[in-house]
């Protein structure tokens, strides 16, 4: 089933920023904050994970949050270590080089989708699963600014698109 069109051009998904969560050192859950600056070719200032890298940005949706939630799990945003938790955007569906406009001028290109899970997080011990290393995106940023929650989180389709009439 795809996207359906809108005419000219596909406003394609929609969905919009929960939280913006940081973190000093790799490894540790992410404190949520008010607004984050975001650098092109960096990631999120003060944040662990920002470089030069694939994996500037991590997001997760707040529905992939919930699913640990009705395990049982006291968890929330930044609880799974992700820098951006989105809402209403099915982000494991996103293939590797969708762009995301987020708010007003901020661009990012998707660069992996989950991860390998190298060392059991304290969620892993905790419900024997998690959901970022399965439900968690990575994105590299192409055009920065100033990100707040609720901002908007628009997909458009990949750069090179062949025949995908139908």
């Amino acid at each position: 089933m795809g996207v359906p069109s809108t005419g000219g051009s596909r406003e394609d998904l929609l969905g919009r920023i929960v939280s913006i969560n940081i973190s000093a050192k790799k490894g540790e859950k992410k404190k949520s904050v008010s607004h984050a600056l975001v650098k092109a070719g960096y990631g999120i200032e003060s944040d662990a994970h920002a470089g030069k890298w694939h994996r500037q940005i991590s997001l997760l949706a707040v529905e992939s949050i919930a699913k640990m939630q009705e395990q049982g799990l006291d968890v929330g945003p930044g609880d799974f270590a992700e820098n951006l938790t989105t809402e209403g955007l099915d982000l494991v569906r996103l293939p590797v080089g969708t762009r995301l406009l987020i708010g007003e001028g901020i661009e990012v290109e998707v660069t992996q989708i989950g991860k390998e899970c190298h060392s059991r997080c304290a969620i892993y011990r905790q419900a024997g699963d998690c959901v970022m290393p399965k439900e968690g995106i990575f994105v590299r940023v192409l055009a920065g600014g100033m990100l707040r929650p609720g901002d908007s989180l628009h997909a458009v389709e990949p750069r090179s698109e062949v025949g995908e009439e139908s």
